[in-house]
């Protein structure tokens, strides 16, 4: 019975299905149109011999003359059948001459009747001791618009039943065969069309959370499965890559948390080995309560991190960005000049956009302390300009530059171009600034020059 769930059986059984159906449909088409093209040409024939009857009778003075009216043995117009039975009779329906096999055989009253009303019938008739159809056609005889007797010729259905019986048996052998071979063949197609989803299912059985580098590496084929294939490879990837960056995440988070915390307990190691002075106790307290600032600003990267996905765009509000960039300049501003940089603005007013308030400030804000910390001589640069319906904000400074095998890389969570990370922070600003400009539908681009510095430039949707 579980074979009978396979979608391979259950194709072959639709094709089965299918095929019996057409076959039933055409089989009953040819056997009834054979049995009325037989029926047809026998009531042709029947009626062709009664016209060659009445012809060969000889009527005088409105009476028949049976001297040689009807041939001892009738012409046969159709191949293989028996000899034709010709009956004449009277107006009063009395046979006055015959010849054939059905001679003897008693008219009904029906073709009688009616061909006294000189209408021609045809009618068939069961031969009780053969076991056979007879099929008789009855019609008047007329001279001059007078009834003078009435014909009837007869032709056994035997030779039709035979051939529509042999057609019937055919129908029956055959069709139930091919029907079997279709359905053979429907399974043997299904089994080599859905050869690579069997090979999918394996694969599935086989990857784990741990290892996700198995592929199916099927041939490249145009069709339904091998987009399947060339699809499920694509997600192995996506899952394979996506697993691997929160795995080194996870790992440099783990770093990164776990530095403040040896330098807590480092400094505390210290200061309990023996009696220091008060001096020394508040020197402690306060490498303590920066390790501490740090992790607290680690920790709250993270989180931004972490809700970076599940902010709302319901939750926004319409925002004036042209004030929101001159608050962030001024209140950046003395960051910058106490490290004798200049901090330029160049933003026009009427740029308003839909965000949330506090992730674009803090958006700005990384980018804007990012170019201080990393230029030590020139200025920054933060300008804004309505492109359509984008509005484009460039952060441009005059460091050093980012090298370029570098910059794929720059917005990855935790990296840091200085591999050595003597610089402070932990290589989440970009990334925030990138989660919180795709949020709001928008992307960060970079660009560098060694030596000449670089140019940060956000495209963020924009309201009129």
């Amino acid at each position: 019975m579980k074979r009978l769930r396979t979608l391979r059986a259950r194709f072959a059984l639709w094709v089965a299905a299918l095929l019996l159906a057409v076959l039933v449909a055409f089989g009953a088409l040819v056997y009834f149109s054979l049995a009325r093209d037989l029926s047809a040409a026998i009531d042709d024939s029947l009626q062709l011999s009664a016209s060659q009857a009445i012809a060969a009778v000889n009527i005088e003075n409105g009476q028949i003359n049976f001297a040689d009216s009807i041939p001892e043995n009738p012409t046969v117009t159709t191949t293989g059948e028996r000899d034709l039975t010709i009956r004449i009779f009277n107006p009063g329906g009395q046979i006055i001459q015959a010849s054939g096999e059905f001679s003897a055989w008693p008219a009904t009253a029906a073709s009688i009747t009616a061909a006294r009303q000189q209408r021609s019938t045809f009618e068939t008739l069961a031969d009780p001791k053969e076991q056979i159809l007879v099929r008789f056609y009855t019609g008047p005889i007329i001279e001059n618009g007078q009834l003078i007797g009435i014909v009837q010729v007869a032709q056994d259905l035997e030779d039709v039943q035979k051939t529509l019986n042999r057609l019937l048996q055919a129908l029956l052998i055959g069709g139930p065969l091919l029907v079997l071979v279709a359905a053979f063949g429907g399974y043997f197609l299904a089994a080599r069309a859905l050869a690579p989803i069997d090979q999918i299912i394996h694969t599935a059985r086989r990857i784990s959370a741990e290892d996700l580098s198995a592929r199916l590496n099927l041939p490249a084929t145009d069709d339904e499965v091998g987009r399947l294939a060339t699809t499920f490879d694509a997600m192995l990837a996506r899952l394979d890559e996506s697993f691997k960056r929160e795995r080194q995440f996870t790992a440099d988070a783990s770093h990164e948390l776990r530095t403040p915390l040896a330098a807590m307990q480092a400094i505390l190691g210290v200061i309990r080995e023996e009696r220091r002075t008060p001096e020394d106790y508040e020197q402690a307290l306060s490498d303590i309560s920066e390790e501490a600032d740090r992790l607290r600003a680690l920790t709250e990267d993270l989180l931004q991190l972490a809700r970076g996905d599940t902010q709302s765009p319901a939750a926004y509000a319409k925002i004036d960005l042209s004030a929101l960039l001159n608050d962030v300049a001024d209140s950046l501003r003395p960051l910058a000049e106490a490290k004798g940089l200049a901090l330029n603005c160049n933003i026009p007013n009427g740029l308003f956009l839909s965000g949330e308030m506090d992730g674009l400030i803090r958006l700005f804000v990384n980018l804007v302390e990012n170019a201080v910390k990393y230029t030590d001589d020139g200025a920054i640069t933060l300008s804004a300009q309505a492109e359509a319906d984008q509005l484009r904000i460039i952060v441009a400074d005059t460091g050093p530059g980012i090298p370029p095998e570098h910059l794929p890389r720059i917005f990855d969570r935790f990296y840091r171009v200085d591999a050595s990370r003597t610089q402070r922070g932990a290589g989440l600003g970009l990334a925030i600034a990138l989660d919180i400009a795709r949020a709001h539908g928008g992307a960060i681009e970079v660009s560098s020059t060694l030596g000449a510095g670089s140019a940060f430039t956000v495209q963020l949707p924009g309201l009129r």
